[in-house]
């Protein structure tokens, strides 16, 4: 008999799966152009790896000390794709680098130095997003929108960082145009930043969309969903746990 977390798990990621399905339908995408991430923050890795055993890749984390104390749990499961997506500090990049195969929260100058330091030293490259703060909230990490193209192209000259695209979490509302708004502002610049034609930059991937916006995210264009709660079940945390370290920046 199976357990009722997997049995949740397992229903929960066939009704996802089935809603992007239907996004993708209605803007006559291929559902398989949308690639699904596992949000885990606060998720024990006994539930990862029920997902990951019923199909699931690719998981983001957004705590550095969160992730590193569920690597050698996930060591089972050699085929997960480790993305980082919560705000890093610099002075945890060498921890992140620990486990991650991508960061998707690249905005500022400062973390970009302190990325292609290490990664010089340990002779690899590593896959990147941009971060940009389209709905223009104080409260958000991310670039500003009007200097995202001018931010890519001083990243563009560095030797060990690959931009694959873009990131965003959009306007916390019940309302979907302004939530739309920001993903079509997203979608423009990911347009923008393709005809620079710079080197080491793809723009393949729109990261954007979360279990409460997903769906308008997908008709706007995302790549790649963030989903978490959808599929794990609410969490009584606050947005600062999500998006933020603990330790200030040194």
């Amino acid at each position: 008999m199976e357990s009722d977390d997997r049995i949740n798990i397992k229903q929960n990621l066939l009704t996802v799966h089935k809603r992007i399905e239907a996004a993708c339908h209605r803007v006559h995408r291929p559902p398989q152009d949308v690639r699904l991430l596992l949000a885990c923050k606060t998720v024990p890795a006994t539930h990862i790896l029920l997902a990951h055993h019923l199909g699931e890749r690719l998981i983001g984390e957004n705590r550095v000390q969160e992730a590193l104390s569920k690597i050698d749990h996930l060591q089972i499961a050699p085929t997960l794709e480790h993305h980082f997506i919560g705000h890093l500090q610099s002075n945890k990049v060498r921890h992140a680098l620990r486990f991650a195969t991508c960061i998707q929260s690249i905005d500022r100058l400062s973390l970009v130095r302190k990325l292609e330091q290490e990664l010089q030293k340990q002779g690899r490259s590593l896959d990147i997003l941009i971060q940009v703060n389209t709905s223009y909230e104080e409260s958000k990490f991310g670039l500003h929108p009007d200097k995202t193209l001018a931010f890519i192209r001083q990243v563009s000259q560095t030797d060990c960082l690959k931009i694959k695209g873009l990131m965003t979490i959009g306007l916390f509302s019940s309302q979907p145009e302004p939530v739309r708004t920001c993903f079509r502002r997203l979608a423009t610049l990911r347009e923008q930043a393709k005809q620079l034609n710079l080197p080491r930059v793809e723009m393949e991937t729109l990261s954007m969309g979360m279990s409460h916006d997903f769906e308008t995210a997908i008709e706007e264009g995302a790549t790649m969903i963030r989903i978490g709660s959808a599929i794990f079940g609410a969490r009584s945390y606050p947005d600062s746990y999500y998006w933020n370290e603990e330790e200030e920046e040194k």
